[in-house]
């Protein structure tokens, strides 16, 4: 939509010039038209149809008390007049500009050779609503300028005429009584003649003036419609752009651990290749360990893929890239832990059990940094440390709350962390996505209390139960292993002028979808907000 023209700046003694031409938009290339064409312009011929009963009524009746008694005219030719003037108005919308001209061409003739027709109340009305139309509703400002004012000066042309016999003026007040006296301070004459210009300037102009006030206020609609749809739009890209970044690291950090897995399995598939050839039976020990450690990895990825798959249509080419570079890195350095791994184990090959658990480890952590180096694209990490997990939350609440870890005072939050296990131990066991997904959603809801919110209180509770969803709940197949939870709670209220984006809660929507937990996220009743997220566990292997 063409955007209102910026006056440039002129000379003082121009300044109002330009100022008056911006008022009336002669510059400006927007149209006003009908949001249903169709529709106004039907309406229009209603309306216009509307008038002419009026016009015609206003007719007899004025027939009636006398208007026409002096009138030579036949009557029938009162009728079409009063039809013929306001029938116009049926076009106004479509044709704003030919119906003034064509009514007040109208107005002239007929006030020329019958004036009593345009005195009647409904033309009267006509006359308004014809000038106030063509003000609004005009397309081309410059035409719309050029033919109002032609309209403008031929009625005032046509009312000092007839007040130029000064006999027709004191022939009026005359009948009106007065003659020679004088009731006020102004003479009969001189009240008379301003009082009727008074009249004609309040008419015309306050039609043209409420006819510009409507254009300037559907233009001004118009335009706010049009900046809240970009603002929608911009507002839709860059939820979309937040939600496929976040989908990506969520990509990045699964693919740590996945890697940690595979890595993991091929250290104990070397040990167990050694020790199938002198004892069968100890081999079922790291079988078993692959065995758990391949499932996990194959349920974890199968998240991965299922969160870069979500990236809606929009954003399937850097959903698509980002599971490529996820798939080659993920691939890359699987190979390369598994290698690491055979060679850890080799380089342990007298170590058995023991070199298959402690170069396990080893080998863990360098297929877990090698996998971080191609989940971020290929850029160097020498040094990585561990993706954080539900034991390093209450660490995190510290910092939030500026003090010891579980309680901070420093920067006015109290931060409560309390560990709730079932049974006892459980957290432990609870698998590194999970605890690192828990990890952010706590961070993300400690750094909105700090940055949005009045609180001076904030509590973390975490839940890890492990017993099964009691049958029949809703939750009984998604928990049937039990879950783990985190609950951030404040007492605070919105501070004012801090609102955020919501690209952080959005976040942990995601998280929670990539797990097929269930979040509850919102205002409390009894005041404060609640952020908890429950995501549920796999399968406890023996």
């Amino acid at each position: 939509m063409p955007q209102q023209t910026v006056p440039e700046l002129v000379p003082a003694s121009k300044g109002w010039t330009a100022r008056l031409a911006d008022w009336w938009g002669i510059d400006s290339g927007w149209e006003r038209v009908p949001a249903d064409p169709p529709r106004a312009y039907r309406n229009d011929l209603w309306l216009g149809a509307a008038f002419v009963v009026v016009a015609l009524v206003g007719t007899e009746l004025g027939r009636s008390i006398g208007f026409f008694e002096d009138e030579p005219a036949p009557t029938w030719l009162l009728y079409v007049l009063a039809a013929a003037g306001a029938a116009p108005l049926g076009w106004r919308r479509r044709f704003p500009l030919v119906v003034l001209s064509v009514v007040y061409l109208h107005f002239l003739v007929v006030g020329l050779t019958v004036p009593m027709v345009t005195v009647l109340a409904p033309l009267q009305v006509v006359y308004f609503v014809a000038l106030f139309s063509a003000v609004a509703w005009a397309r081309d400002r410059q035409a719309m300028t050029l033919v109002v004012g032609g309209a403008l000066l031929a009625m005032f042309g046509w009312l000092a005429w007839q007040f130029a016999v000064g006999a027709g003026v004191e022939g009026i007040v005359e009948q009106m009584g007065l003659g020679g006296e004088r009731p006020g301070l102004v003479s009969p004459v001189v009240a008379y003649t301003a009082y009727n210009w008074l009249v004609n300037v309040a008419y015309f102009y306050g039609a043209v003036v409420a006819g510009q006030l409507m254009w300037h206020a559907a233009r001004r609609r118009e335009q706010l419609a049009a900046q809240a749809e970009t603002i929608e739009r911009q507002t839709a890209e860059l939820q979309r752009r937040a939600v496929v970044s976040e989908r990506l690291r969520i990509a990045r950090e699964l693919h740590d651990v996945v890697a940690h897995h595979v890595s993991v399995i091929g250290i104990q598939a070397a040990a167990a290749r050694r020790l199938l050839a002198r004892d069968p039976d100890a081999a079922a020990v790291p079988l078993a360990t692959i065995e758990g450690e391949s499932r996990e990895a194959v349920t974890q990825m199968r998240g991965l893929l299922g969160t870069l798959r979500g990236v809606d249509d929009g954003g399937a080419g850097e959903g698509g890239a980002g599971r490529r570079g996820a798939g080659e890195g993920g691939a890359g350095e699987a190979g390369a832990g598994r290698q690491g791994a055979g060679e850890g184990g080799a380089g342990e090959a007298g170590a058995g059990r023991q070199g298959a658990g402690e170069g396990g480890a080893g080998e863990a952590g360098a297929g877990r940094q090698g996998a971080g180096e191609g989940g971020a694209g290929g850029d160097a990490v020498p040094h990585r440390a561990p993706e954080p997990g539900l034991a390093d939350i209450p660490a995190l609440a510290g910092a939030a709350g500026g003090g010891r870890p579980g309680v901070g005072l420093d920067v006015g939050l109290d931060v409560e962390v309390r560990v709730v296990e079932d049974p006892d131990g459980a957290a432990a066991g609870v698998p590194g996505p999970v605890g690192l997904s828990l990890y952010r959603t706590v961070q993300e809801a400690l750094s909105n209390v700090r940055k949005h919110s009045t609180a001076r209180r904030a509590s973390v509770v975490v839940r890890v139960d492990r017993r099964p969803a009691q049958p029949g709940s809703p939750d009984a197949d998604r928990f049937r292993y039990g879950y783990a939870e985190v609950e951030v709670l404040d007492d605070g209220r919105p501070r004012p002028g801090s609102s955020g984006t919501g690209m952080g809660l959005l976040g942990i929507r995601e998280r929670v979808a990539t797990h097929g937990g269930a979040a509850d996220v919102g205002p409390r009743v009894t005041g404060g907000y609640r952020v908890r997220v429950r995501l549920p566990l796999p399968e406890e292997r023996p």
